[in-house]
């Protein structure tokens, strides 16, 4: 990260902040121009080089993007889904090979055959589906299951003008003091796949001294398989804008940035909506409901990159700045966004917060486990006989989610892919061993992250999966440490060649290069790739036993 690019693209603010100024040059041929660059280097005083390699990083802003038309979903639970080439054969009917682009994951992972046009996102169950939507592109909201499993905190949370204001004015009532108390209380943790006390990070930003303060809502939902903050933007949407404006009184903070991905324009239009309510109703802006608290809070459209999701990576991406992982310290609450102090959290655990604030920190520690309070939603994929979104209490059973919620495979299964393409890779002979927790999927060598669940069928080739997983984390890559942008190559192209070349794979050597990604990665891109490959070479070496040297 450059300091000083920082302070530079700070003097505007989130008001007119150079990511969304980059956003709207690309806005008609899907890049930026030349002109553009030097014009708005000219008026941010940085470099037209920065700002070229800025542009260059993002799918939906690089050269590469010009004259795309449709946007074909290439996430995991789609291409094991096997829907997608199909989708692609029908598409070319309509649209040119160059015209027809990519994006991951569009969060349809319940129906697949998933993809994007003219700003929605769509799934073509048939031939006839298509022809109607290139004929006709207007909104096609997906309806999938929700269900729940004990106690809940989404269906009691605030999800309206009248309720968040009631919430709003319990906060203020009790102080902001008081708020933080409340919510450390609560034991909540990131949702977001870190786990980290939110209280702590909260307290640590309020503790700063700024003139300057933010919130920003990481809304950034890049794992393959998961759809829950999507849910939650689209659905519970008064829940997340309160948790950010909680946030900021917790905190001192008086701006928040809620970046949604591109793949969800749904949510951006609902999102926008209900902010504009917000500031009708005088839930935003200065002196909410008459009170010494003032937030302002806006939504900014990231551009298509998985690495976002890494908190420092968004931070640089709000800045204009190639969205590059930072090395910390200092942390976003000491130096974060334009270096002021910032608080980084996941829309979940947002939603936590507007929860807490109104029912207290005891009602949201009454759920769950003693280290894992609260509850935790859950995506399930099309392999489901039931597949869709579900909310369960920290600590319920993994089998009762998948034969009660999920009712079970549609197909044999033997893994399932839990936590986004970073977390681990469960045999099927593990599920009774597992709880929807913290501590019993790092107890058991797994991670559950956001909870979402792809599953992987017999007959699919987990030598193939895991080169997928290799080939995703090279695609999508920051580049800033050596070990995530050449490691995850090599990977890629060892099995690869495993598979179509005859070559054998030494197995000291693909050891080496896990460690060397999981110690050297400054994040949780490159350091968390080797827990899935590790998983699947532990728990199916026998299939995997032919592609490895003996």
């Amino acid at each position: 990260m450059s300091e000083n690019l920082s302070k530079l693209s700070g003097r505007k603010g989130l008001i007119d902040n150079l990511f969304e100024r980059l956003g709207r040059e690309a806005r008609e041929t899907g890049t930026p121009s030349t002109e553009s660059f030097k014009e708005l280097a000219g008026e941010y005083l940085v470099g037209t080089a920065n700002l070229y390699g800025s542009a260059s990083f993002y799918d939906f802003l690089r050269e590469e993007n010009k004259g795309k038309k449709v946007y074909i979903c290439n996430g995991s639970a789609c291409m094991i889904a096997g829907t997608q080439h199909a989708l692609k054969d029908e598409l070319l009917k309509h649209f040119a090979e160059e015209e027809i682009g990519e994006m991951c994951c569009l969060g349809r992972c319940h129906e697949n055959g998933s993809f994007h046009y003219k700003g929605n996102n769509y799934s073509a169950r048939s031939t006839q589906d298509i022809r109607d939507i290139v004929a006709d592109p207007k909104p096609h909201p997906d309806d999938h299951h929700v269900g729940f499993h004990g106690n809940t905190v989404f269906e009691q949370v605030a999800n309206s003008s009248e309720a968040l204001r009631s919430v709003l004015e319990k906060a203020i009532t009790n102080g902001d003091h008081n708020l933080l108390t409340e919510i450390t209380r609560s034991g909540v943790r990131g949702r977001g796949g870190a786990g980290f006390p939110a209280g702590f990070k909260l307290d640590s930003c309020r503790k700063e001294k700024s003139d300057v303060k933010f919130i920003v809502c990481n809304a950034d939902e890049g794992d393959p398989g998961a759809f829950s903050d999507r849910w939650l933007l689209e659905k519970r949407p008064w829940s997340v804008v309160g948790g950010m404006i909680l946030a900021g009184m917790a905190t001192g903070a008086t701006w928040g940035a809620l970046y949604i991905r591109a793949e969800y324009p749904e949510s951006i239009r609902i999102c926008k909506e209900v902010i504009e309510e917000c500031y009708e109703a005088g839930l935003l802006g200065e002196n909410i409901l008459g009170s010494k608290y003032t937030f302002d809070l806006k939504v900014i459209e990231a551009r298509g990159a998985y690495i976002c999701g890494e908190e420092t990576a968004l931070l640089s991406s709000i800045e204009g700045q190639r969205p590059e992982v930072r090395v910390r310290p200092p942390y976003p609450t000491q130096e974060g966004l334009f270096s002021k102090p910032t608080v980084v959290n996941n829309v979940e655990t947002l939603a936590c917060y507007t929860f807490v604030a109104d029912r207290g920190g005891d009602a949201f520690k009454a759920l769950g486990t003693e280290r894992s309070s609260g509850t935790k939603l859950i995506s399930l994929d099309s392999f489901f006989n039931r597949p869709g979104l579900y909310e369960v209490e920290m600590g319920t059973p993994l089998r009762t989610v998948i034969d009660e919620l999920g009712q079970g495979f549609k197909v044999p299964v033997k893994a399932m892919h839990i936590g986004g393409p970073l977390g681990g890779l469960v045999p099927v002979s593990k599920i009774d061993d597992l709880t929807i927790d913290f501590e019993s999927f790092a107890s058991n060598g797994f991670l559950l992250g956001h909870a979402s669940v792809v599953c992987i069928p017999e007959w699919y080739p987990l030598v193939k999966y895991i080169e997928h997983l290799f080939e995703f984390t090279s695609h999508e890559s920051c580049g800033k440490c050596f070990p995530c942008r050449l490691g995850s190559v090599r990977g890629k192209e060892m099995l690869h060649k495993a598979q179509h070349d005859g070559y054998k794979i030494s197995r000291t050597l693909m050891d080496d290069l896990l460690e060397t990604l999981e110690k050297g990665s400054l994040c949780a891109l490159g350091g968390g790739l080797p827990l899935p490959v590790k998983n699947a070479l532990q728990y199916f070496s026998e299939e995997l036993d032919p592609y490895f040297q003996k």
